[in-house]
């Protein structure tokens, strides 16, 4: 009857641990759920901006409502408002994208953010969505046109004339609020390209300053030798080549009596670079014009010759037609800005002021203008032929205009934006994770040379676990947890992307490692030894062995389906993750990672009791959460199947009749067989210890009484 029972266990075990790989194929295989939407509507908005502000009707083709504020001279445009998840879906943590309420100015600035929803593990029950609340808020008066940086909470930079504009991030949510911001900046300037005027195809966050102190005097000469003025010159015939063969050919006679007189003399600078400006229009002009501007970048334009970009039809005040600017391949925003003001040149070397055109072009702050990368200037040219109806033929001429680096104060190397900036933020942590993983590879490669000798490897092994602990769990916050989970699941029935991987490197890597670990040496890598709360219930074990704390076990007869808990709790937060996705997050509290690894246990009272409860259980009874109720376990022992190599080292007598390694296995991972049950060795290597230790390996100690007595005969037959 004994063996009928064991028999019924071990089916159980077996039909239990299918279903749970069942469930998590199922739950992954999904697919078709609906994508993201707004939530609010026209009623709602108004709440959040109730009068004297206004919300007009949605925009017809993008997802954003016009703010306006209501006065006696009429409603007046003062914001943009829309919903971050219409526009920039980043999938946190948990899989799900952070719904965020933005409200943008026609300048550019934040008027308002605000969350609408967020299942940020960090944020739902572990530091509370305060925090998260007063983040978003720093971002009121953070203009698009700034480099935004997160910065350690308190390390601020206070000047106000910073070249970025510096948020406080939140501590233990470093990556979560770098996702938040992204989502932020990103879909924001999405609004400001469609409806601002942003350029498309540069970024106002990587714009360079223009540094006030850089000044010398210099000749207009001068300027133009080291490329501060730009110039342009065509004459009649360069241009007559360009109509060959065209209806125009042949209609300039002016410019065919004379071709080699000068069509066009075009000259372009950037008036507000100080070295620039002083020098074109006088200290006294140049401080006028930049009170007038309010900070905005300007080309001062001068043509002169038969071609002129002020025709007849030009109106003072508007975007000239026959000039245009673009950068980055994206057209440029500009106006005249009506200065008719005389140029102050220190040599009367240059163009013919009395006979030029003259105008300063003014560049609007929603262009996204970068004065310290080259722009292409075009000139237009337009010929007509015939009267009444006149076939017309346009001709385009460019000019580059580019300054030198040396005149601008350029944006920091990381602006705390994209995910490559995430990775180059995180150089240190991922270097030493690195270190530490292959110092770790190397140990478990040469396992023999490392278990020799038993104070050795208790040493190592206690040193390592303190460093995943330490510095994995509580500095590097790369506790794996089955929230990855439920990111994945999202990602694969198309309710985020697996970008979300990106954004936490340290961890990423640890995930990495240890799928790679469980081909190799199965899933007892992770468990036993890059599992900050598994190192953690390590410890508690050891602190108990210290006290002399009665150690409780199982009968051996129970142990095996005491297992199948974990497989439980694994099916329920997978069946939970893809259909009641918004309960997920509570469910996987199962974990108490969050508490006492990201949060250090500064949390509500419930949350730390679960924790220290089971820390104490685990003084008792060995890494009892690890064995029979943790999930991300369960996982990992289900994928163990992958395992190719049985690379802890067994002896024939393994199991019959040694039992001693069986009997010193403090996770009940050897059979009576001898052999290593892989879905359930925490890579402790204490077996291995014992089997390369002649004082404590049973066959190697009667092996050694037999040589003695074999010797002492040896012995007494040569005497």
């Amino acid at each position: 009857m004994p063996g009928k029972s064991v028999g019924r266990s071990r089916l159980a075990f077996v039909c239990l641990r299918v279903l749970a790989l069942l469930a998590a194929a199922f739950c992954l295989g999904l697919a078709g759920a609906p994508g993201h939407a707004s939530s609010l509507d026209r009623t709602a908005l108004q709440i959040f901006f109730p009068k004297p502000l206004m919300v007009g009707e949605r925009d017809a083709t993008l997802p954003v409502w016009p703010i306006f504020k209501q006065s006696y001279n009429g409603d007046v445009l003062l914001a943009y408002a829309f919903e971050s998840i219409d526009f920039e879906p980043i999938p946190g943590f948990s899989g799900t994208p952070v719904n965020l309420l933005i409200a943008i100015k026609p300048s550019g600035e934040f008027l308002d953010v605000r969350v609408l929803t967020q299942h940020e593990p960090v944020f739902v029950d572990g530091l509370g969505p305060e925090p998260l609340m007063d983040f978003v808020k720093q971002y009121a008066g953070k203009s698009l046109r700034q480099s935004i940086k997160i910065v350690a909470p308190g390390t601020r930079n206070p000047r106000e004339e910073s070249v970025a504009a510096e948020i406080n991030g939140v501590a233990k949510a470093t990556a979560s609020v770098r996702i938040i911001n992204e989502t932020i900046v990103n879909s924001a300037l999405q609004v400001a390209r469609e409806r601002l005027g942003f350029s498309r195809g540069r970024d106002p966050n990587r714009a360079a300053h223009v540094k006030p102190e850089v000044f010398e005097k210099l000749t207009f000469a001068q300027m133009l030798e080291r490329g501060y003025i730009r110039h342009l010159h065509l004459s009649n015939g360069e241009v007559e080549k360009t109509f060959a063969g065209t209806a125009a050919e042949g209609v300039d006679e002016q410019g065919l009596a004379d071709p080699q007189g000068a069509f066009a003399d075009f000259y372009v600078a950037e008036v507000d670079v100080p070295i620039v400006g002083r020098n074109l229009l006088g200290e006294a002009h140049w401080r006028k014009l930049m009170d007038q501007l309010d900070g905005a970048p300007a080309m001062l334009v001068l043509s002169s010759g038969r071609w002129t970009f002020m025709p007849e039809s030009f109106v003072p005040g508007a975007t000239p037609n026959l000039i245009g600017m673009n950068q980055a391949g994206a057209p440029v925003a500009w106006r005249d800005f009506v200065w008719r003001d005389t140029l102050d040149l220190p040599t009367p070397a240059g163009p013919d002021l009395a006979k030029s055109d003259v105008a300063v072009l003014r560049i609007a702050p929603q262009a996204a203008f970068d004065p310290a990368s080259p722009s292409e200037l075009s000139l237009r040219v337009i010929r007509e032929k015939g009267q009444i109806f006149p076939e017309q033929v346009t001709r385009d001429f460019s000019l580059t205009y580019a300054l030198p680096e040396k005149l601008f104060e350029m944006p920091p190397s990381d602006d705390g934006k994209g995910i490559g900036s995430i990775w180059r933020s995180r150089t240190r942590d991922i270097a030493i994770l690195a270190a530490g993983l292959i110092v770790l590879a190397v140990a478990l490669a040469r396992q023999r040379w490392l278990t020799l000798s038993p104070q050795r490897f208790r040493a190592f092994r206690l040193a390592y676990l303190g460093f995943t602990l330490v510095f994995i769990g509580w500095l590097a916050q790369a506790q794996l947890s089955i929230v990855w989970l439920f990111g994945l699941v999202k990602a694969i029935k198309g309710e985020g992307s697996f970008a979300f991987f990106l954004w936490d490197p340290p961890t990423l890597m640890v995930t990495l490692f240890a799928l790679a670990a469980l081909f190799v040496w199965g899933r007892g890598t992770f468990c036993g030894w890059l599992c900050p709360f598994g190192a953690l219930q390590e410890f508690a074990g050891e602190i108990g062995k210290l006290l002399r704390l009665r150690q409780i076990g199982l009968p051996q007869r129970y142990e095996r389906l005491s297992r199948l808990p974990k497989f439980l709790v694994l099916a329920a937060i997978l069946v939970t993750a893809s259909f009641f996705s918004s309960q997920a997050e509570r469910v996987a509290e199962v974990e108490p990672f969050k508490t006492s690894i990201t949060l250090l246990f500064v949390r509500s009272a419930p949350f730390v009791l679960y924790a220290v409860a089971l820390l104490i259980v685990g003084m008792f009874h060995y890494k009892f959460f690890c064995r029979y109720l943790c999930p991300l376990g369960a996982a990992f022992a289900a994928l163990s199947i992958v395992r190719r190599w049985n690379w802890i080292p067994r002896r024939k007598e393994c199991g019959s009749p040694c039992q001693m390694c069986r009997v010193k296995c403090r996770y009940g991972a050897i059979g009576k067989s001898g052999a290593v049950v892989y879905s359930e060795c925490f890579q402790c290597m204490d077996c291995v210890v014992i089997l390369d230790n002649q004082e404590l390996c049973v066959p190697e100690v009667l092996e050694r009484k037999r040589a003695r007595r074999r010797q002492k005969k040896q012995l007494e037959a040569a005497q």
